[in-house]
């Protein structure tokens, strides 16, 4: 920039400046391209994606927080979409797919308004408003539900199963049953009538091995390691445990220390101090009571020793997260240093136990002081199977958590978003000015969900949408697509294909505000990136590669 013939330099050398219109069509266009690379993997007919990381690590799944997640984005408005699957995924654990479809196309429709010279702050205060009265709207449509029968439970555990690889084979009730149970056995009921359903209290152990029919869920904790010493016992009734975040070793100098050693004597000595203080360690665990030690850190062999005199079973290098369920299961404290350790610290078990799974052993904790600690161990031909099993149990106990917080459902298959749409529209007109044009946009882009859903059942789009705008305005407010059939239903919840009502909820809000964020963007001012210092040897010569 020159002002009066003299060059003022505002910005770093090789910094890239995009600015007004043209920076807000490259932010929707990355947007789009996000929001169209995961339509096709969202509901029961979605398609999965193969993803293979720079280690050549492959992940095959079609759940849109781990596909979000396994792709390196680059672009900064498509890495804001990204952060919004990842906090649907945090928040609800369910609808990470629909909410960047969603996003991608209020872009798209707000892309047109802009192409009619309609300013961006009109357009963002309609979506603000066609949001408000969304939310506002699904309260209304909602149909509240009993969260103590079980067959409901059922049904939604279904329903977020149904998209899932594992929702369709003769796995799935099997599945489902380990699902209900799960939450039957954590939730806690209040005062008031409502559940507290913490996750936490839940572990998934997998293990490579059987088929998933032979997974199990086991009331306590399982943990992927064995007892540490032959002579130790493998089941112990009427567990006292002791959880440690410390070695039972002598610790190693932090700097590099010799010894000299003039004679015999003095090794034996050496040698003899430190069995000592060993034993001590092992006596004072013993003293308190303690018959099981899980650790953190290491054991050493002679401890191990003293441990197995004493009939305490061992185990060795436990996971920091395992160590932590651990202690909330049996009421333990972590202790991390073996003087502090007192008979009150000491956590409850009614049995610990090795015993083998598939090829290896494993340590179950059963009977555990806190009777809502679970874990369900699944098994499984390949980790590939068995890492889309977990996330789709995942989903599935997040979606009957969000039941259990807020008892109401609206119909799946699309339902519920068109008759969103229906009365966004008829809304509209009651506003004025150009603000009517976005809300319109705003209904028009939720019909995004039931069109995507109807493509992948192999159904014409256009003429489903036309057939469920004319159901709803009619008043089935819970027609929608079955997908599994390839037809058009007057009542998805009879059919039972239902969603709790705080996803949609959550769907919306973060469509909403990841639109309205890339639409107030009007400047994207990017650093040059860090340039590769090449040094050169006398007489050496180029490598042959090419920079792009």
């Amino acid at each position: 920039m020159a002002m009066g013939g003299v060059p003022v330099i505002i910005l770093k050398e090789g910094t890239q400046r995009t600015y007004g219109r043209e920076a807000l069509r490259n932010n929707i266009l990355a947007a789009k391209v996000l929001a169209e690379l995961l339509k096709s993997s969202l509901g029961p007919r979605g398609l999965d994606k193969m993803l293979v990381d720079s280690f050549g690590d492959v992940t095959v799944t079609n759940d849109g927080a781990t596909i979000v997640k396994e792709m390196e984005v680059q672009h900064p408005a498509a890495k804001l979409l990204v952060e919004v699957a990842k906090a649907q995924d945090a928040e609800v654990g369910d609808g990470t797919t629909s909410v960047v479809v969603l996003a991608g196309t209020l872009l798209e429709k707000a892309e047109k308004l802009l192409d009619d010279n309609i300013h961006p702050s009109v357009i963002i205060d309609g979506f603000v408003k066609a949001q408000e009265k969304a939310l506002e709207l699904l309260d209304q449509i909602a149909v509240p539900i009993n969260v103590e029968d079980e067959a409901t439970l059922r049904r939604i555990a279904e329903t977020a199963l149904a998209s899932k690889y594992i929702g369709h084979g003769p796995e799935k009730e099997k599945i489902i049953d380990m699902v209900v149970e799960t939450i039957k056995i954590i939730a806690e009921k209040r005062p008031d009538g409502t559940y507290n359903v913490d996750l936490d209290n839940v572990k998934i152990e997998k293990k490579k091995g059987g088929s998933l029919l032979d997974s199990k869920l086991v009331r306590g904790v399982v943990i992927d390691k064995e007892v540490v010493h032959p002579g130790m016992p493998r089941r112990v009734e009427n567990a006292k445990i002791a959880v440690l975040d410390a070695p039972l070793e002598i610790q190693k100098p932090d700097i590099t220390t010799k010894i000299r050693v003039t004679d015999i004597e003095q090794l034996d000595r050496f040698l003899e101090e430190e069995t000592r203080l060993l034993k001590e360690m092992v006596e004072k665990i013993a003293a308190t009571g303690a018959n099981v030690v899980i650790t953190q850190k290491g054991i050493d062999e002679v401890a191990q020793h003293y441990l197995a005199k004493h009939g305490i079973m061992a185990v060795r290098r436990v996971k920091r997260s395992d160590i932590e369920k651990i202690a909330k299961a049996t009421g333990a404290k972590i202790v991390t240093s073996i003087r502090d350790l007192k008979p009150e610290d000491l956590g409850y078990a009614e049995l610990v136990e090795e015993r083998k799974v598939g090829e290896d052993k494993m340590i179950f904790i059963e009977g555990a002081k806190n009777p809502r600690s679970v874990t369900i161990l699944l098994r499984g031909a390949n980790d590939m199977l068995l890492d889309e099993a977990e996330r789709s149990i995942m989903d599935a106990l997040h979606a009957l958590r969000n039941i259990m917080r807020e008892p109401k459902i609206v119909g799946g298959g699309g339902a519920v978003e068109i008759e969103l749409a229906e009365r966004l529209k008829d809304y509209a007109n009651t506003v004025k000015g150009k603000e009517q044009l976005a809300i319109k946009a705003y209904a028009e882009a939720l019909e995004v969900i039931p069109t995507v859903l109807a493509e992948s059942a192999g159904m014409d789009a256009l003429d489903t949408l036309l057939q469920l705008s004319t159901l709803h305005n009619q008043g089935f407010k819970h027609a929608g697509v079955n997908v599994l059939e390839g037809k058009i239903e007057h009542d998805m919840i009879k059919i039972n294909v239902y969603e709790p009502v705080l996803v949609k909820k959550q769907v919306i809000k973060s469509a909403s505000e990841a639109a309205t964020s890339i639409l107030k963007i009007d400047d994207i001012i990017a650093a040059a990136p860090p340039k590769k210092k090449e040094k050169k040897e006398k007489g050496e010569e180029e490598s042959g590669k090419f920079e792009f």
